[in-house]
């Protein structure tokens, strides 16, 4: 079957096409060319952008559940079909500070889903390895240094999944270690930290090339202490941005993306209200309450955010003032290659499958083809 969406921009992944169509046949991008070279078979008009499916590398849940020690292949599946509804057609489920044992079930789950789940990508474990000053919303009694076996078991899923971002403070895990996870394949990821600018670079050095929530839970930038925010500011590691205008002000993201033109990309670190209308939760014991676009637990910490990429692209465009196409990259083709999956994802090109998402002037979500 072949449809031929005509009438609409296109984002490749990096640029516009203007004036051209999208050729989908049995699921798979046939052709982008110009309309007047398309075929008159199966055409339909379209209003608005045709971009890439999203990718989202940090999701704590969605469609009323959450990342946690019961997570299993059957939730995975849920969170996974709840995003794609939101435009999102790749993930990394995500699990903030938990025990061993509750690690060791995710990782199960992760790999039972590898290649039959839709939309999943491999997982993030976002903890327990973090400095508990910078604790957000985790639960300090869980928080611990890393061990070897924590390091064998986070090493040996690195080789099973697909992809899997381990994020960990400098304080709580040592060059040595950082170098063996990044060997095994792992994209660690330093978050949660108060580490100085100094250990942060040595982070870097052994291994770690992303940063979590850019500018959230990490030591901030000094004119003589320029922390974890500057070491990411000054040099080329990736980094993810929640881009709700409220985890970051948008005058900051606007300083923070001039002084990185490229790198830096975009998560909505959703918890499991994405999808649904709920307005309390719990996460491990504690209540998070969802209250004018903003996530808190009950003493006002703010416990993961509101927010979905399409909104979070229109933040960036509309508040921040970035071009479309790059607010649009920093949800595709950025994080796909982060993670190494720039040959089969974050972007529209012959021969790929068509996981692609219609949206309006305002970026709003329209229609998907997922």
């Amino acid at each position: 079957m072949m449809q031929v969406l005509t009438g609409a921009r296109i984002f490749d992944g990096a640029r516009f096409l203007d004036g051209h169509a999208l050729v989908i046949e049995n699921g798979v991008i046939a052709a982008i060319l110009p309309e007047a070279e398309a075929p008159a078979q199966g055409r339909r008009a379209v209003a608005g952008i045709l971009a890439p499916g999203f990718l989202d590398l940090q999701v704590n849940g969605g469609g009323g559940v959450m990342v946690d020690g019961a997570t299993d292949l059957a939730a995975l599946k849920h969170i996974c079909a709840a995003h794609r509804g939101l435009g999102t057609a790749g993930i990394l489920p995500t699990l903030i500070t938990d025990t061993a044992q509750a690690t060791a079930q995710v990782i199960a789950a992760g790999i039972a889903a590898t290649a039959q789940v839709p939309g999943f990508l491999g997982l993030h474990l976002e903890g327990p390895h973090l400095d508990p000053r910078r604790k957000g919303a985790h639960d300090p009694g869980l928080i611990r240094p890393m061990d070897q076996d924590d390091l064998a078991r986070l090493c040996e899923a690195a080789r099973r999944l697909p992809a899997l971002m381990v994020t960990l403070a400098p304080e709580a895990a040592t060059p040595q270690q950082i170098a063996a996870l990044a060997g095994a394949g792992a994209v660690v990821s330093l978050g949660h930290s108060d580490c100085t600018y100094d250990e942060a670079q040595a982070a870097l050095a052994a291994g770690a090339r992303c940063v979590t929530h850019l500018f959230n839970a990490m030591s901030q930038i000094g004119h003589r202490a320029p922390g974890l925010a500057g070491a990411v500011l000054s040099g080329d590691a990736g980094a993810g941005l929640i881009a709700d205008g409220i985890h970051v002000h948008p005058a900051v993201m606007r300083l923070a993306l001039a002084a990185r033109p490229a790198g830096i990309f975009l998560v909505s670190d959703c918890m499991a209200f994405a999808g649904t209308a709920l307005t309390e939760m719990e996460l491990g014991g504690r209540q998070v309450l969802r209250r004018d676009g903003r996530l808190t637990l009950a003493d006002g910490t703010l416990a993961g955010a509101d927010l979905t990429l399409p909104q979070a692209v229109a933040k960036l465009v509309h508040a921040v003032g970035i071009a479309p196409e790059r607010a649009l990259a920093m949800a595709t083709s950025v994080p796909a290659a982060l993670i190494g999956l720039q040959d089969s994802h974050g972007a529209l090109a012959p021969g790929r499958r068509a996981e692609i998402v219609l949206l309006d002037r305002d970026f709003a979500l329209r229609e998907s083809w997922l």
